[in-house]
């Protein structure tokens, strides 16, 4: 028993899943235009029409499959989703007077989606089309200022619609809206991280068969939890292997090998610094950086692999937020998301790759991977670790790297996110960064005169790192941080810290 969202392009579909699973239920995401007979596989107890870039009076527009809208269960529409349930019963659906783009306050709001809930409700908008006309049994229970329909219900059929994202952490009532959903669609939740466990490794079980994994493995709590998850499933046809890139923080390659090797995983280490740092000469441009790194780690791979035997599969910790920023679109059709950048193991790998993928945390988020990890028995000083981009330093390095930049890089890191740890403030930060800018400025130290790079600090705080705020970090860290960068790193005589939200920038520079 599940409930089944049907994605029709927008980028907080996942949200949706994410926090339907946060209230204990099951939710599995399909492609707008499943058919029916997939969607009746998942045994749906509700159905969630999603958001999307569509209108529904265009022709193009993304539809259902036939008999969706008639099958004897609650259906949700989300933004476009509502819209559409509208118009395929009747009402009318137009260009709207005025767009709604951010935070609304709703001036009313009442029936069975906003039941108990009181006070001020904030609601996050994204929408040019608005019903324009309400079809026959529907009512409207809520509505903001400039838009008069902005929710609706139809008790009889248990059709409800929205037209704000609920999902979202601007909505902050939204969570409570879904789980008076969830209620009407009477969904057992008792989903929790040991059942995505369990059908993880089902999945690969079924997946792998008898075939040999090869784990690309860099010691971050993706990789590693995906290596003990692995072995879990599938034992001694799993190896993992750690590429060495030249690209790594200050120690990194010595802590991953303490920290896995003692878990039983068995780690084989390459250095492969040289090739890599041969491939990246003279590149500045990052999309550019992050498919060659992706290259040059398949590469590696297929190297190894040559050495070690004969491997079926190539897994790999690819998170739900990479699939979208890299690609557009949950299932890989055109839902219309924007690529905003490619990630080395989503848009960077060759056409003739040599191995299966196999990709296990591909639906899930940064915390449901971190819970699995604590479940598994991960340490907590991996498990917490901040994210870190699997190009590594390369693309914190604005502009050509070298050997040079990433030493000077190197440290400038360490020093950062040592004084987060030391001064207690690392845990309340979701990531955090340095980068090495190609500007250089002049700067006095001592008497004299210095010409010297620019390092820039960003920490940024989210839940679900589809969105984020920087981090309030106390002015007096910073001023020690800068101190410290300046005195311990000459070839820095600038820090400056950045304090954009995602959006409009992404947490990482490149």
């Amino acid at each position: 028993m599940s409930v089944v969202i049907l994605d029709f392009g927008s980028q907080f579909t996942r949200l949706i899943t994410r926090r339907f699973r946060e209230l204990g239920a099951y939710s599995v995401i399909l492609p707008g235009t499943a058919s029916l007979e997939r969607i009746l596989q998942e045994n749906p107890q509700g159905i969630v029409l999603s958001g999307g870039p569509s209108s529904v009076y265009d022709e193009s527009a993304p539809r259902p499959a036939a008999g969706v809208l008639e099958l004897d269960v609650p259906i949700l529409g989300v933004c476009y989703g509502m819209q559409y349930l509208a118009q395929q019963a009747g009402g009318d659906v137009k260009r709207a007077g005025k767009r709604e783009y951010g935070k609304a306050d709703l001036t009313r709001y009442g029936g069975q989606l906003f039941a108990g809930i009181q006070g001020e409700f904030v609601a996050w908008m994204s929408h040019s089309d608005s019903v324009t006309a309400l079809p026959q049994g529907y009512e409207v229970v809520a509505e903001t200022e400039d838009t008069p329909v902005t929710a609706i219900e139809n008790t009889q059929t248990r059709r409800y619609g929205v037209q704000f994202h609920p999902e979202v952490v601007h909505t902050p009532k939204g969570g409570q809206l879904l789980a008076n959903f969830l209620e009407i669609c009477g969904v057992t939740r008792d989903w929790n991280a040991e059942h995505i466990i369990d059908e993880l490794i089902a999945d690969v079980q079924a997946q792998v068969g008898n075939g040999k994994v090869l784990l690309a493995i860099s010691g971050g709590v993706d990789s590693s939890t995906l290596g003990l998850l692995l072995a879990r499933a599938v034992g001694e046809q799993l190896t993992a292997v750690f590429i060495d890139h030249g690209l790594l923080r200050l120690g990194e390659r010595e802590q991953v090998e303490a920290a896995l090797k003692p878990l039983g995983v068995n780690l084989i280490t390459v250095d492969a610094r040289a090739e890599f740092m041969g491939a990246l000469d003279g590149v500045s441009d990052p999309e550019q950086k992050r498919k060659i790194i992706g290259r040059e780690f398949i590469r590696a791979f297929e190297r190894e692999a040559r050495g070690l035997g004969h491997f079926d599969f190539l897994a790999q910790g690819t998170l739900y937020p990479d699939v979208i920023e890299s690609a557009g679109g949950a299932h890989g059709d055109k839902s219309g998301a924007a690529n905003i950048k490619s990630h080395h193991n989503v848009g960077g790998l060759p056409d003739d790759l040599n191995f299966k993928l196999v990709e296990p945390f591909r639906t899930l988020f940064k915390d449901e991977v971190r819970e699995i990890a604590r479940l598994l028995g991960l340490p907590e000083h991996i498990r917490m670790r901040h994210p870190f981009p699997g190009p590594g330093l390369a693309i914190r390095c604005l502009g050509a790297i070298s050997e040079e930049k990433m030493d000077i890089l190197r440290r400038v890191d360490d020093i950062f996110i040592s004084g987060l740890r030391e001064f207690g403030l690392y845990d309340g930060c979701s990531q955090a960064l340095a980068i090495l800018t190609p500007i250089q400025s002049v700067g006095v130290m001592g008497d004299e005169r210095t010409y010297s790079y620019t390092a820039a600090l960003r920490a940024v705080t989210t839940d679900d790192f589809m969105t984020a705020e920087w981090a309030r970090l106390p002015y007096d860290f910073l001023a020690t941080m800068s101190n410290r960068i300046v005195n311990q790193v000459h070839e820095i005589n600038r820090v400056v810290y950045d304090i954009t939200g995602k959006p409009p920038a992404t947490i990482e520079w490149e």
